[in-house]
């Protein structure tokens, strides 16, 4: 290694907790505003373009080919609401979208309504938040966000004129719904401080901000609220929503002046989604269901007494979501880690599967905003084929092909196959692994493999497609997701088993992928690399605590990893929120679990992996600190020579840069440390 690595001073701070003090050498890190805070942050990326200075040529090449396979003129499918016909586009050489509208048919002159490249003229971040159009469609509210902390302003265009009503409402959250009357706007505020959204107000349009109306506030400081509508848009909803709790209230939406009634008090763990179609409204719940069953009850009677069960309640299957239509119902149900679409008549008639035949593959629900409509739209996309946009006909059961993402240049997705494997955790849990490489790829251990966790919040990460992706595979990579738990990819129990006090079973299920992928030869030890983003950073810092030997390199984006100290403050943004994820520190129990694993804590005296460690100074998600606070302490302890590179991105936030091509300076980044550590450069066809 080349040059000396920027050392950050230790400060100590000391904390008393549960009777123990605690001291911290790097708290001082998190001064946003400290000349010498951002002269650490600044010296740590000179440090790390020295380092890969050599890689410059090969970032550009990987930054060229990932931007080339991109349609410079990619346009969404149009859906249609009311005899308008609504999508984006993008004009070539342009890093933000257009959204656009077509009146009666897609035959008709095309109206921009929100022209983003012109917006983010001159602004180093821009991001297009909420968008709500109005009831009578001569209205837009959207979302703009200039520096990348999701602080979103919110914005009133009359579409009649294309210009903004004088009108501006700070501090949002881009979450809003339109009152019938075009005249009533309602969004929610969140607090600048923690960024938790917590109140809905209501705006009446012409009038300035300052007279808006509180309609309502969030007192309990682990609830975050939205706003939204019905399907039928015949009611107005504010959501609370918890990790493991929910509590909804409604409003007809042709009474703006109205007062919101609780639909069922929250209590307990208990999750309900709602919506509304004739004279009921649907709820899904886990009441007594753990992977949720669906009821319903009149609109008069909101009471639990008043729901009867629609679809019942099964110990293997999760109902992830539901759409309704005049005639049918649709579930999008996740089973054995993969999600179908079962088409349910409402007449009684034989229900029906979507059927699929990849072995593992990322299939969703789409913008079906018609009750009257017989054909269900949805997405689908696997790791070799790229995103689809589908028309299902649910009498016909034709499967019409609306869309498939275009992937330039001499992408063939007959060159790469897909596998599905399983590993066996320490206590004896099957977790799916799904993979992905080039169909010349020979499995002897001799081929680099990139494994990707991810593992809370109950997010299950599916096997999707990434035109990005194949710049690692046509230079000879296998690419891995590891299903672990803390996702919900086979069930709510899936997701229970991989938090709070079983946080752990997360990092020891990725620890058995990565070695069930060496035991079958996918690659060997000098060869395989890890990677995950956010909490995924998390599942990386306490991996290699844990495991410092299992991969030759790994990557950390925007990570997770003081996870005692952040949990402690419930000042920094969405902390509060966070206690039935990860436990509540300030009890000593759940103190003493979280400190064993979080990866700050844990940094000891080993040998390293390389490791690229990236964050944006405005992340309101995964604060900057916590990355560099890592680093900093790593610097110290670790006894190899092995890389330790860390990013900041001085202009932006948690998802990185903001522009569409921009964004991929940062994938070229980290594309480049992983085929330098391997001894790669050129794609598989040009060596």
């Amino acid at each position: 290694m080349s040059g000396i690595p920027p050392m950050a001073e230790r400060r100590p701070h000391r904390m008393e907790i549960h009777g123990h003090a605690r001291v911290d050498d790097y708290y001082w890190l998190r001064e946003r505003e400290n000349p010498d805070v951002i002269a650490y942050l600044e010296a740590e990326n000179a440090y790390t373009d020295s380092i890969l200075a050599h890689t410059k040529e090969l970032q550009e090449t990987l930054f060229e080919e990932i931007v080339g396979r991109l349609d410079p003129t990619d346009m969404s499918v149009p859906y249609e609401l009311d005899g308008f016909f609504y999508y984006g586009r993008f004009e070539e050489g342009k890093e933000y979208p257009l959204f656009c509208r077509r009146e009666g048919s897609m035959e008709s002159a095309e109206q921009i309504l929100l022209d983003g490249p012109r917006m983010a003229e001159g602004k180093p971040y821009f991001a297009i938040g909420g968008r709500a159009v109005s009831w009578s469609h001569n209205l837009l509210a959207y979302a703009v966000d200039y520096v990348g902390r999701r602080m979103y302003t919110i914005r009133i265009r009359d579409l009649s004129t294309g210009k903004d009503l004088p009108e501006e409402i700070e501090l949002a959250t881009g979450s809003m719904a339109w009152a019938a009357d075009d005249e009533h706007l309602f969004y929610v505020r969140m607090d600048p401080e923690t960024l938790r959204g917590f109140q809905v107000w209501r705006h009446r349009v012409g009038t300035a901000a300052s007279a808006d109306e509180l309609v309502y506030e969030e007192t309990d400081d682990t609830f975050v609220v939205g706003v939204d509508r019905t399907k039928s848009r015949e009611y107005l909803l504010i959501g609370s929503y918890h990790k493991i709790r929910s509590e909804f209230r409604y409003l007809r939406a042709d009474d703006p002046d109205g007062t919101f009634e609780v639909f069922l008090p929250r209590s307990g763990e208990h999750e309900y989604y709602v919506d509304h179609f004739r004279d009921h409204f649907y709820v899904t719940t886990n009441a007594d269901a753990k992977n949720f069953r669906l009821m319903r009850c009149p609109v008069e009677r909101t009471d639990f007494s008043s729901w009867e069960e629609v679809i019942p309640h099964r110990d293997d299957v999760l109902i992830e979501d539901v759409e309704i239509f005049h005639d049918d119902l649709v579930l999008a149900e996740r089973s054995d880690g993969l999600v179908r679409l079962r088409i349910i008549p409402w007449d009684g008639a034989e229900e029906h599967y979507v059927e699929f035949e990849e072995p593992a593959y990322d299939v969703g629900l789409s913008a079906n905003p018609s009750f009257e409509s017989k054909l269900l739209r949805f997405d689908y996309a696997s790791m070799t084929t790229p995103h689809s946009v589908f028309d299902y006909n649910m009498e016909t059961r034709e499967r019409i092909l609306l869309k498939r993402q275009r992937v330039l240049g001499d992408f063939d997705s007959s060159r790469y196959i897909s596998e599905r494997i399983h590993a066996t955790a320490p206590d004896g849990a099957s977790i799916p692994i799904s993979i992905v490489h080039r169909r010349d790829f020979v499995r002897n251990g001799s081929a680099p493999l990139l494994l990707y966790g991810y593992g809370s919040y109950g997010n299950s990460i599916d096997a999707g497609f990434s035109p990005s992706r194949i710049s690692l595979l046509d230079r000879g990579f296998a690419f891995a997701i590891a299903h672990i738990r803390g996702g919900q990819e086979l069930g709510r129990s899936w997701y229970d088993d991989g938090r709070m006090g079983k946080k752990k079973n997360t990092f020891t299920d990725f620890i058995a992928c990565a070695e069930e992928l060496l035991s079958r030869d996918y690659t060997s030890s000098d060869r395989i690399y890890a990677y995950g983003g956010s909490a995924g950073g998390l599942l990386i810092g306490a991996v290699i605590n844990e495991r410092p030997d299992l991969f030759h390199g790994c990557i950390a984006a925007v990570p997770f990893v003081d996870v005692v100290t952040t949990m402690l403050d419930d000042t920094i943004p969405l902390t509060t929120g966070e206690y039935d994820e990860w436990g509540n520190p300030h009890e000593a129990e759940a103190y003493e679990y979280m400190l064993s694993y979080s990866p700050y804590d844990n940094v000891g005296e080993m040998d390293y992996p390389h490791l690229l460690i990236t964050t944006g100074l405005h992340d309101s998600q995964v604060q900057y600190w916590e990355p560099a606070k890592w680093v900093a302490k790593l610097r110290i302890l670790k006894r190899n020579e092995n890389r330790l590179l860390m990013h900041t991105n001085m202009d932006a936030g948690h998802g990185g840069a903001s522009g569409r091509f921009e964004q991929f300076r940062e994938v070229a980044l980290q594309y480049a440390f992983l085929l330098d550590l391997a001894g790669l450069a050129a794609p598989s066809g040009m060596m």
